[in-house]
């Protein structure tokens, strides 16, 4: 199995992806229902880092820092910071943004490496829903130094256009910020690990593809 396929599965193994009929957020009925507050464990954890890893090793995305959002995203960028190191030769720094600036100690908005003009980040999130963390994430960014984002990632690109507009919440913020979302796996990637077996779910096929063709962005 590939590492895209592997991670699929370990989602549905950890309850992290789900089959069924979900009401989501936006009020749609969806066959499936990603939570990542299923993550949970060491083990978990260890394993999440490597993905994410092995997505940025993939992409060549280069830079100097992980920066993961407060609070999601903390965990996720220290294991990903590990496993870079452990498993690719690669050691980054990695810092986390504060929901308030610290005006005692050290000071600042971010805890970890402290930001510097030029420097390159990639920032670290679960899902991306709306950009909503990354809209928050950016003004703290330039406020600390004139950095440059190589990149984010994410574990899924839902694939699935806006309330309010043709584009994915992916493409909306490539559009509006120029920052270039990776993910892990995509939502076309799980239709494909349910047609060749790698996980169960047969009967939610047309299901899954329905809802794409009513959603879907490419």
């Amino acid at each position: 199995m590939t590492y895209k396929q592997q991670f699929i599965k370990f989602m549905v193994e950890n309850g992290v992806l789900r089959f069924g009929e979900f009401t989501l957020k936006s009020g749609r009925k969806a066959p499936y229902f990603i939570n990542t507050g299923n993550y949970k464990s060491g083990a978990q954890l260890s394993k999440l880092g490597e993905y994410y890893a092995q997505c940025i090793a993939d992409n060549k995305i280069k830079a100097q820092t992980l920066v993961g959002p407060a609070y999601k995203g903390i965990p996720l960028a220290v294991t990903t910071a590990v496993s870079l190191y452990s498993k690719h030769g690669l050691d980054l720094n990695y810092c986390f943004d504060r929901k308030e600036a610290k005006d005692h100690g050290e000071g600042g908005l971010f805890v970890g490496k402290q930001l510097e003009d030029g420097e390159k980040v990639i920032i670290i999130e679960d899902v991306m829903t709306s950009g909503k963390a990354l809209r928050e994430l950016l003004p703290k960014l330039k406020a600390s130094a004139n950095v440059e984002i190589a990149g984010m990632v994410i574990s899924v690109d839902r694939m699935e256009r806006g309330l309010e507009s043709n584009l994915s919440a992916v493409q909306e913020v490539y559009k509006e910020f120029g920052v270039k979302v990776y993910s892990i796996v995509t939502m076309a990637d799980i239709i494909d690990a349910i047609e060749s077996g790698i996980i169960e779910g047969k009967e939610y096929l047309d299901k899954m593809k329905e809802y794409r063709k009513m959603y879907g962005v490419e």
